[in-house]
Order: C-alpha cells, then structure tokens, then sequence
C-alpha cells in the first residue's frame, strides 16, 4: 500500500521495539514482503525521543526512503515529532492507528476492526452454548482492517495520489 502511493521508493525504515513480540513481528513481515516489492528494509530499535529523531534524519538523508511505524508502545508519546519529521523529510508513512493520520500522519492501517471481531468472538459463544469443544474450534485471525489516508499530509509532501485509491480506502482525510 505504501508503495502503490511513492512507487519509486526503494528503501524503509520501520520504527520498531526489540522488546516487544508483536512489533519484532510486524517487522519480519516487512523484511519478508521487501523483496518482493524490490525495497530495502532499515531496522530502527527504538527507545526515545532522541534516537528516533537522529534515525529518521540519518534515513532520510537519501531521497528514495518510507517510514513503517509499528504499535510499539515507546511511539505514541514521539508520534507529534515522529508525523513532523516525515513531513519534514518528505517522508511517505504508514502508521497503526487512525488517530495518527486525523493527527497529520499520512496514512494508517490497522487494528483490526473490532466490530468484525465481536461478531467473530459472538459466534464462537454460540457454537459452544450448542455444544462444540472450545478446543476443537479453529484460531481465526483478523480479516479486516481499518485503512485511513490524510490527503492533506499527502499534498505536504508532494505526493500525487492515485484516483482510485480515495475510493478504495475505509476514511479520507481532507
């Protein structure tokens, strides 16, 4: 998805915490999916404010960079500097909740849709109040995901947005 909107992006950095299983994860997946997409991956640790300043500068020295920012728990609290740095450097961005795009971010895509997950979790209840072993029924994951782009942001930094994308997206952000 970030690569559909700067298609001559060749390198990302993806803001991530060692200490933390889900984003370790979230970063495989990036490093799995990379060549794929002919992109090179930048594994930035983070653990404070200063250090993800100087790793987004230092990666931002070359043109042809995006941003992956996971749901570490460190980033919310740098996410104000984290979204300006971006838009400073012209950095294309993703990041995992809406309320980093409504906040000036250019995108976010995720968490899953809650809705979706209760009406999962409602129908487990009842196949098991029918009877079924709760250990017999099959782990799901999520299928739908929240997807918001801030077109604003995206003008900022010089971004021509594809036509149909607006249309394809859950939110717009004028």
């Amino acid at each position: 998805m970030l690569k559909e909107i700067a298609p001559d992006m060749r390198r990302v950095a993806v803001l991530f915490g060692s200490d933390s299983v889900a984003t370790v994860a979230m970063l495989q997946a990036a490093q799995t999916v990379a060549p794929s997409l002919d992109v090179q991956v930048t594994a930035v640790d983070v653990h404070g404010g200063v250090e993800i300043e100087r790793a987004i500068a230092t990666f931002a020295s070359q043109r042809d960079g995006g941003l992956i920012v996971t749901s570490h728990p460190n980033l919310p609290a740098n996410r104000g500097s984290i979204i300006l740095l971006a838009a400073r450097h012209l950095l294309p961005a993703v990041y995992p909740f809406r309320y980093w795009a409504a906040e000036g971010g250019l995108m976010s895509y995720g968490p899953p849709d809650q809705i979706d997950q209760w009406r999962g979790a409602a129908g487990y209840v009842n196949r098991i109040l029918r009877g079924e072993k709760p250990g017999d029924l099959p782990v799901q994951a999520p299928t739908k995901y929240e997807w918001v782009i801030n077109l604003k942001s995206a003008k900022v930094i010089g971004l021509n947005i594809p036509p149909g994308l607006p249309l394809r997206v859950d939110e717009v952000i004028e």
